[in-house]
C-alpha cells in the first residue's frame, strides 16, 4: 500500500474513532464481569486494580474462593496504602468438600462486599470468583444485581469466574468470554507462583 492510500484509511479509522468517543457522553461507573474457561480473568481484574491505583483510587477486593493459600496478587496488593483486600473463602470447591463451610463462607464475604459495593470512597471494587457462589447456589443472585444498581454513580465494579448466568451477563455493562484454546496444565505442566497464584 502506497503512502497516499495508507494516510486516507488511517484517516477514515481516525473519524470513525473520533464520532464513537463523541457519542459516548456518560460519565459514570461501570460493571465489568470477566467469565468463561480461560485463564486471566483474575488476571485481568488485577491489572486494572493496578490502573486505578496508578490514577489515586481507592479500590478493594473481595475473594470469594481464595483465602486458604496466599496469592502473589494479595501479597502485592494487600500492602499498597489505597488497597483494601478481604481473602475470604476457604479455597476451591472440590479442596473443601462441605458445603455448609462453603455457605457459610460465601455469606460472610457477600456481607462484606455488600458494605464495600455502598460506600463512595471507593472508585473500584473487585468480587473475584463470585459466580461461583450463583452456580453452586451458595449465594441468591439477587441482593447482587441490587447492589450493581444501587451503587456510587462513579464506581466501578468487576466480577470474575465461571459459568455466569445469563440474568448477571444481561445486568453488566461490558462482558468478557475468556476461553481456553491451549493451557500448559492440560500438558502436564506444573501450576506455578507467579503464573497460576
Amino acid at each position: 500500500m502506497d503512502e497516499q492510500k495508507y494516510l486516507k484509511k488511517m484517516q477514515a479509522v481516525k473519524e470513525k474513532q473520533d464520532q464513537k468517543i463523541a457519542a459516548a457522553d456518560q460519565e459514570r461507573g461501570v460493571t465489568i464481569l470477566l467469565a468463561g474457561p480461560g485463564k486471566g480473568k483474575s488476571s485481568s481484574a488485577f491489572g486494572m486494580l493496578a490502573r486505578s491505583l496508578g490514577h489515586g483510587h481507592k479500590v478493594a477486593v473481595v475473594q470469594f474462593l481464595k483465602g486458604a493459600m496466599s496469592t502473589g496478587e494479595e501479597l502485592f496488593f494487600s500492602e499498597q496504602k489505597d488497597v483494601d483486600w478481604f481473602a475470604m473463602g476457604d479455597g476451591f470447591t472440590w479442596e473443601t468438600q462441605n458445603r455448609e463451610q462453603d455457605i457459610a463462607s460465601a455469606k460472610k464475604a457477600w456481607e462484606k462486599a455488600q458494605q464495600l459495593l455502598a460506600d463512595d470512597k471507593y472508585q473500584l471494587v473487585i468480587l473475584d470468583e463470585i459466580t461461583y457462589m450463583f452456580k453452586y447456589q451458595y449465594l441468591d443472585i439477587e441482593p447482587t444485581l441490587d447492589a450493581l444498581k444501587n451503587r456510587p454513580e462513579k464506581m466501578n465494579v468487576v466480577l470474575t469466574g465461571r459459568g455466569p448466568s445469563q440474568e448477571l451477563i444481561d445486568a453488566v455493562d461490558t462482558y468478557s468470554l475468556i476461553l481456553n484454546e491451549k493451557h500448559a496444565f492440560k500438558a502436564g505442566v506444573k501450576a506455578q507462583a507467579g503464573i497460576e497464584w
